[in-house]
């Protein structure tokens, strides 16, 4: 109640449209996922900004118009994850921002190689059809090699600083003044990177899964997915139900990585969507990696005791068909090549094979995603990076920062060391939910609030005190009543 009454207040001080300043010209368009009327554009920039000459890059640019007739001056511009994700083709968060959009444009911008932005495409799966693929590991560094023969980029432009750099010039193109950010995930970092470059053009920022400047890609990812699972079996094991039913479960899962470490193991399974029966060719890090991505989500997290049971007894079908949903999304909004382009600039060089190991010592999930990123950006081009890039972002621009409590990739300790530097910040964590805070209404209600007062003065420092963990599903038919 008091989010919407901030808004109103903030309602009855308009601005001048920012459209009377656009230079950039948009036309009605619909963005994938999104039933609201959009305009869409293109801006050219130098793939090289530092040269100012060479090829050319289009970048795309929606806006949704705010209800507003006068809207506020001030859009919210969405900073998507990844590295890689389209903003465009991820379009469905902005329903998450409905209430803020009454006065606000919505801005997204599609960063230089990703969705409709000259994207750096890369297929590092197999293409033919059939559940395989999707848990195809393959030669990544020679796949990418090949995808780097194919590109016409040059890989060295393709960082966070040049994108931000690209934003700004944007948002001038667009007539507005300042901006609001809302970075998720990868896009955090993005929108620290903006604070920093341009801090007189940012109004407010919202990190929602803080992945601050000494988060290196994927180093931590072993010990902070590690976290997260041992929340979800502690969890588990505190439920008298969920014991009962899983019993020994940590024991039985253990003695099944141990299997999958000594071989692969095949599977026939029906495809989910198809119901034929497909070979499936599984390894511990394919296992892993599926495992990893089913935490992301409270709601996906509360089936994975269920998936865990029934894999130790040989029943791998329920574990295939919740690793497909998430592989289909990934494809179908996520440039590989633009990843690796941030990561090998960006990370990878950060950290060494001891550091991989050191971070994985004790975890199920192990060094073997930090060698591996660490030999597929062996000979990628040396892109240059600012002076102390990777140093914390001094800031005293008004920040809320959110966390889920069972985020397995930005749990809150990484909310908490952005923070630290962020003068004018407010951290919160959301207990029950996993990777990106706004599924839940009171982070949401944060947002419209924040944003409407422009400060963090007055939020309640707190979020969803009476919320938890959804239940465990017992069977596919849901949880005990």
């Amino acid at each position: 109640m008091l989010g919407f009454a901030m808004v109103a207040v903030a309602a009855c001080s308009q601005g001048s449209s920012p459209s009377q300043g656009r230079k950039l010209e948009l036309k009605p368009c619909r963005l994938e996922g999104l039933s609201l009327q959009a305009q869409c554009g293109t801006y050219e920039v130098f793939e090289n900004r530092e040269a100012k000459s060479g090829r050319k890059l289009s970048l795309r640019v929606a806006v949704v118009p705010a209800l507003a007739a006068q809207p506020q001056p001030d859009p919210l511009v969405y900073l998507a994850g990844g590295p890689g994700q389209s903003a465009t083709r991820t379009a469905e968060m902005l329903l998450a921002v409905e209430r803020i959009r009454r006065h606000r444009d919505i801005v997204l911008v599609d960063q230089r190689g990703t969705g409709d932005s000259s994207p750096l495409d890369c297929e590092l799966r197999q293409k033919e059809e059939g559940l395989s693929a999707l848990f195809d590991e393959g030669d990544v560094p020679r796949r990418l090699h090949a995808c780097r023969e194919r590109w016409e980029a040059d890989v060295r432009q393709y960082t966070t600083p040049i994108a931000m750099a690209d934003l700004d010039e944007v948002r001038a193109a667009l007539g507005y003044e300042k901006l609001n950010l809302w970075g998720v995930s990868y896009g955090t970092r993005a929108a620290l990177v903006y604070m920093r470059q341009f801090p007189e053009r940012v109004r407010t920022a919202i990190l929602d899964g803080v992945a601050p400047m000494g988060l290196y890609l994927p180093l931590y990812m072993p010990r902070d997915g590690q976290r997260a699972l041992e929340l979800l079996l502690s969890h588990c094991e505190q439920d008298a139900v969920c014991e009962k039913t899983f019993p020994k479960l940590r024991a039985r899962t253990e003695a099944l990585l141990a299997k999958l470490a000594e071989a692969p193991v095949r599977v026939r399974v029906p495809h989910p969507r198809t119901g034929v029966q497909e070979d499936v060719v599984l390894t511990q890090q394919a296992f892993l990696g599926a495992l990893l991505m089913q935490l992301y989500s409270a709601e996906g997290g509360s089936l994975v005791p269920l998936m865990l049971d029934r894999v130790t007894r040989e029943d791998w079908a329920p574990f295939v068909a919740l690793s497909l949903g998430g592989g289909d999304t990934l494809d179908r909004t996520m440039s590989r090549g633009l990843q690796f382009a941030v990561i090998c600039a960006e990370d990878a060089p950060f950290f060494t094979q001891e550091d991989v190991e050191r971070e994985a010592k004790g975890t199920w999930f192990g060094a073997l995603m930090g060698l591996e990123m660490m030999a597929a950006c062996e000979g990628w081009p040396r892109a240059t990076l600012p002076s102390g890039y990777r140093d914390a972002v001094v800031s005293d621009v008004p920040t809320l920062l959110l966390s889920g409590e069972l985020d397995p990739v930005t749990p809150p300790a990484w909310g908490e060391e952005a923070k630290r530097t962020l003068k004018n910040g407010l951290h919160v964590v959301v207990p029950g939910v996993g990777h990106n805070a706004l599924v839940a209404d009171c982070a949401r209600s944060l947002m419209v609030e924040f944003v409407a007062k422009g400060n963090v003065e007055g939020l309640k420092p707190s979020c969803g005190g009476s919320l938890s963990r959804p239940p465990f599903f017992t069977s596919f038919a849901g949880p005990v009543p």
